[in-house]
């Protein structure tokens, strides 16, 4: 069963009557959702684009999983985007990813109509949606691309990863046999679909036959009254939603498993929130867009390997290699390689529409994380290469922010560095040389840039350190940030 869609009508089957969403307001059993998915998908392919590619500008909520699902059914590219962008940003991840059309709502129109010519407006569609024939549609090729994501790339413009479903039903054994989840859950997303970890949540949970509770956006109140009022047995998270809740002084009972991804999730952390949540049961992964997951820790793992990310999951291969090629020993540090199903088809580059492959002719892969295997098998990761930042489990490149602030006229050269937080995990910080004031380019950034990549500190002086070619020494810039955090 490579296509999605598939288990939907499976689920329908089974157990038409089951809940298979509810949000603040809305309800739909199995039956409901399959019905929904199948009509959208039908009028999706009643347009008849050659580009089958659709937008997706839409906030938390079933419209947005009813697009990103029909879109997989209908056989096209789903692609969604995400609403802190900033006009220049979303004109930018537009072109690249060139859609038939743009869903949005209603509220929306107007900010996204002057930037793109195709956009419809949700609400106008689900009149011709509820008018469609419900017809059982056929199954799409598993191999085909059916998700476009982005990332900012180490140059600072945006490139998008594609995935097939086959890479995502692959995904889903995962969280069957490493999470041990399956269709009795009740799984709890608090988080924005925008990002992958959620959107994956709520996917694989109707595809395994579970029930999704979905929040409109992230409230720790909030959820912690949907963990006590709902049925809840499981909650994606990301480690700064933990240190949220952990803000709460509430304490919950019920067993709960917690899945969490995005960053390094802290041990203190992790003893805090287990005196709050009673009966948990912790799980985190390391994974990445491209290569989905990659190692699986469980919370009894934990103990015994504390800072470790955990060992492969059942459909992965993990390979240690030195600079030279060679295969690493046990405990010695070198890039990380992986082999499975999941990995991702390749990224789309902008000004060059060919998709580019990470996987090797023996089908390996890498993102140049830096690590090494103890004698268990358990990895560990010792580094991110280059210079991403890893900001409450969303990446980000310095090298976006500083072609950003490098366009100011009172700039002369700036450096974009990751300091650690304990509450982000990292954040950025500048190194400007030049005139102009602290107030002057946060402002800058903030018409140019999400607001979460508009650095958090700043430093101003009189000459950036440079390497002997030339560059500016980022090492030495992130030794003189760190203690200068320090200090304070």
């Amino acid at each position: 069963m490579t296509a999605i869609i598939s288990a939907y009508r499976n689920n329908a089957e089974q157990y038409p009557e089951k809940l298979a969403i509810k949000t603040r307001d809305q309800e739909l059993n199995y039956r409901e959702w399959h019905e929904l998915i199948s009509k959208t998908a039908n009028w999706i392919d009643s347009l008849g684009s050659t580009n089958k590619t659709v937008g997706m500008l839409l906030p938390n909520g079933i419209p947005f999983l009813q697009f990103f699902a029909a879109a997989s059914a209908a056989g096209w590219v789903a692609v969604p985007l995400d609403l802190k962008w900033k006009e220049t940003e979303l004109k930018k991840r537009l072109a690249l990813c060139s859609p038939s059309i743009v869903i949005t709502t209603r509220d929306l129109y107007d900010k996204l109509k002057p930037i793109y010519s195709n956009v419809m407006i949700f609400e106008e569609c689900l009149e011709e949606i509820n008018q469609t024939l419900f017809t059982q549609i056929k199954d799409p090729e598993g191999d085909r691309p059916f998700y476009m994501g982005f990332t900012s790339g180490s140059t600072g413009e945006p490139k998008a990863f594609i995935r097939s479903q086959e890479s995502w039903v692959e995904s889903f054994n995962c969280t069957r046999f490493d999470f041990h989840i399956d269709e009795a859950e009740h799984v709890l997303i608090p988080g924005a679909l925008i990002h992958s970890h959620f959107l994956y949540g709520a996917i694989s949970t109707f595809y395994l036959g579970g029930t999704v509770y979905l929040l409109e956006k992230f409230s720790p109140n909030q959820t912690l009254s949907w963990l006590l009022s709902q049925p809840i047995s499981v909650v994606y998270v990301v480690p700064t939603m933990v240190e949220a809740l952990l803000k709460e002084k509430s304490t919950v009972e019920k067993s709960v498993k917690m899945i969490s991804s995005g960053a390094k999730w802290e041990e203190n952390s992790k003893l805090r929130i287990r005196e709050m949540f009673l009966n948990l049961s912790m799980y985190e992964f390391y994974g990445a867009s491209e290569l989905s997951f990659v190692t699986a820790l469980s919370d009894q793992e934990n103990k015994r390997k504390p800072g470790s990310v955990g060992r492969p999951c059942h459909n992965v291969e993990i390979q240690i290699r030195l600079s030279n090629g060679d295969i690493a020993k046990t405990n010695e540090v070198g890039k990380i390689y992986v082999r499975s199903r999941m990995v991702f088809i390749g990224y789309l580059h902008a000004n060059d529409l060919t998709i580019h492959s990470l996987e090797d002719k023996n089908g390996w892969s890498t993102v140049d994380d830096i690590g090494y295997m103890d004698e268990d098998g358990f990895l560990y990761i010792a580094g991110r290469e280059k210079n991403m930042i890893l900001y409450g489990g969303i990446n980000i490149f310095p090298e976006e922010i500083e072609t950003v602030l490098s366009l100011h006229p009172d700039v002369e050269a700036v450096s974009i560095v990751g300091v650690p937080d304990p509450y982000w995990g990292q954040i950025a910080a500048a190194v400007v040389k030049g005139k102009a004031s602290k107030g002057e380019l946060r402002r800058f950034c903030k018409m140019k840039l999400a607001s979460y990549k508009v650095p958090r500190k700043w430093y101003f002086v009189d000459e950036l350190p440079l390497t002997t070619g030339g560059k500016i020494a980022r090492a030495q810039i992130k030794e003189f940030v760190e203690s200068k955090v320090n200090v304070h």
